[in-house]
């Protein structure tokens, strides 16, 4: 599929239900102490399909603090305590890309994982950017499925740019199976 069959790809109009003790907001300073756990949390959802060593990972404080200041990087908070967040990565000048998006099982199923989708989404749209990538498991129920249902389509790897080359390289450099990993991008 060329880009120009993908432009006019609207966000499904599903509707985002949350509980009323969870809230979605621009991650604050404060925040940033228990992402890492946030992470690891979520990670323990991967065993069997991502090395152990790529689920032991955490994003560098130092990027989670650029990422907050420059206002790309949201949490879900039950009860103001944050229990996902997500977080994006600008690859080049008219390039988001979301780096990581986590929340941890206990609080799985509730429709966080769809909002913080929605509010990256609407960050993209206000900001005038024409799309967003991703990076995500293809055989995984809840990747690669989950961002289809939400207007995210493939990006082969002959359509690749140079910047989503490079993170496909540096995933299968940490023993990330190429195959089994899809680059899926959103036009607006």
């Amino acid at each position: 599929m060329v880009e120009n069959e993908r432009r006019g790809l609207r966000l499904a109009s599903v509707p985002v239900t949350m509980e009323l003790d969870y809230t979605i907001a621009m991650a604050s300073p404060e925040h940033l102490a228990v992402l890492a756990d946030i992470e690891l949390a979520a990670a323990t959802m991967l065993q069997g399909h991502a090395p152990a060593s790529v689920l032991e990972e955490t994003i560098p404080r130092a990027k989670l603090v650029h990422a907050q200041q420059e206002e790309r990087l949201w949490v879900a908070l039950f009860k103001d305590i944050p229990v996902g967040f997500a977080l994006v990565e600008m690859l080049a000048e008219d390039l988001p890309h979301l780096q990581e998006m986590d929340v941890t099982p206990d609080h799985g199923h509730r429709g966080l994982g769809t909002a913080l989708l929605h509010t990256v989404l609407d960050w993209v749209a206000r900001s005038g950017y024409q799309k967003m990538t991703l990076t995500t498991f293809r055989n995984v129920p809840w990747n690669m499925p989950f961002y289809s249902r939400q207007g995210f389509v493939e990006i082969h790897a002959h359509e690749l740019r140079p910047e989503l080359e490079a993170i496909v390289q540096d995933e299968a450099s940490r023993g990330m199976d190429r195959a089994q990993r899809v680059v899926m991008g959103y036009w607006l």
